[in-house]
């Protein structure tokens, strides 16, 4: 019995549609029932958001399209500006319209799209159904000016025209929703894929000449070594077919058939160890990893390949580190002299302090508040640096390590009393 039924569509179409997208039949029925009849006014403005991989954009292109629905599809990453956002719509409307338009759309404000939009709809195809504008990475338009978004969610009110704008993001609306307060959108989460259902996704992509059984137990084993670190469906995919011929190898050569899954999983092993080395990373292309495969080498044989990659910490960690390294073993009172360029006179005295004859190294570090930490990390950087949420969303990564660091060594934390220290020995181990 098919999962998406709907009386304005053909059933054909329905089941073509639920074959194409496996394990998203809940979210296209809610979209259906959402869009409703081709000439119905559907809802005025959809927000879709979900993590990366979860399906958004397929399932939007693959529902617009197999129905064959009006839409305008357009990525607010490569027209990052409203004006060519606005006049790549106009242009893809034009493919709708009775009449080619040779000249370019211009469209400098929003009173110009909305005028523009009116007559591009005037065709008889568009007024009988809903024209449906699919803006994905819609993030990027927080970025334009203030007006695109209020806009753009009440698009069928200011046309007076039967149009559905759909947001896609992997961000939730919080995050979107200005703060003079706008249109509230219908919101819908794509959840990511379990590993049952990414095992019923690859398990289609197997080759013809082999079973689906055969197929289907690789990407059992593919999703037991790489599930807990890629839930990436496209890197899951693409290492599915990177590491097929391998697994395939003691069955072509006629040393294993298709049931013996231990010769099978032995001889595939090191490779997938190997192949856990560079996910996400892309050091070196398909065909070199296929190559070393056939060679049997090791991952720093190859150029541009290291079996213990280089990863950079993100600008500000490295100034926090050395700031807070700085603010550990420095006594406040030498801030001043360090760290100002115009500190006045300073004394000459030969007077210390009984524990200041000792290293500051063999005494470890001390702790130190977090105003004297940020001033330090704006002293010893060059340009300026606003105290903002990524700023603080740094820091708090460095603390949650180092506490973690403490209870792994069984060190107590003393409560909301504990201050924050940085060590060396720490900051060599952050290095690694």
């Amino acid at each position: 019995m098919p999962n998406l039924e709907h009386p304005a569509y053909p059933a054909a179409d329905l089941l073509h549609l639920e074959s194409l997208v496996p394990c998203r039949e809940s979210q296209v029925s809610m979209l259906l029932s959402l869009f409703g009849e081709r000439q119905q006014f559907s809802f005025p403005s959809i927000f879709i958001y979900g993590h990366t991989s979860s399906g958004k954009t397929y399932v939007m292109q693959t529902l617009l399209t197999t129905l064959q629905l009006p839409h305008v599809f357009v990525n607010c990453v490569e027209y990052f500006t409203s004006r060519l956002l606005l006049e790549e719509i106009l242009m893809q409307l034009q493919s709708y319209s009775g009449t080619e338009q040779t000249s370019p759309v211009h469209c400098d404000t929003l009173n110009d799209f909305v005028r523009l939009f009116k007559q591009a709809l005037a065709s008889q195809e568009l007024q009988d159904q809903t024209l449906y504008i699919v803006l994905d990475r819609a993030e990027q338009l927080r970025e334009m000016e203030a007006n695109i978004l209020p806009a753009f969610l009440r698009l069928q009110e200011l046309t007076d025209r039967n149009v559905t704008v759909v947001l896609l993001s992997e961000i939730v609306w919080e995050l979107f929703r200005p703060n003079s307060g706008c249109f509230e959108p219908f919101t819908m989460y794509f959840p990511d894929y379990s590993i049952g259902h990414l095992q019923k996704i690859l398990s289609q992509n197997h080759p013809p000449e082999y079973s689906t059984d055969f197929y289907a137990a690789y990407i059992n084993i593919l999703l037991g070594v790489f599930y807990m670190v890629c839930r990436d469906l496209k890197e899951l995919r693409h290492l599915a077919a990177l590491n097929f011929a391998k697994y395939c190898e003691p069955v072509v050569r006629g040393e294993a058939n298709e049931r013996d899954t231990r010769k099978l999983w032995k001889n595939i092993e090191p490779h997938l160890k190997k192949a856990m080395q560079t996910v996400y990373l892309r050091e070196i292309s398909s065909s070199q990893w296929e190559r070393l495969q056939c060679d049997g080498g090791e991952p720093g044989q190859l150029k541009g390949l290291s079996a213990h990659t280089h990863v950079e910490l993100p600008y500000y960690s490295k100034f926090l580190l050395i700031a807070a390294y700085l603010a550990s073993y420095n006594p406040v009172r030498t801030d001043k002299r360090f760290f100002l360029k115009h500190h006045g006179k300073i004394r000459k005295t030969n007077f210390m302090k009984k524990h200041e004859k000792t290293s500051n190294h063999l005494l470890g570090p001390k702790p130190f508040p977090l105003d004297r930490l940020l001033a330090i990390l704006y002293s010893i950087v060059d340009n300026r640096v606003a105290p903002t949420a990524n700023i603080f969303s740094q820091i708090t990564s460095l603390v949650t390590l180092q506490l973690l660091s403490m209870v792994g060594q069984n060190d107590q934390l003393d409560g909301p009393r504990y201050k924050c220290t940085v060590s060396l020995d720490f900051i060599r181990a952050i290095a690694r």
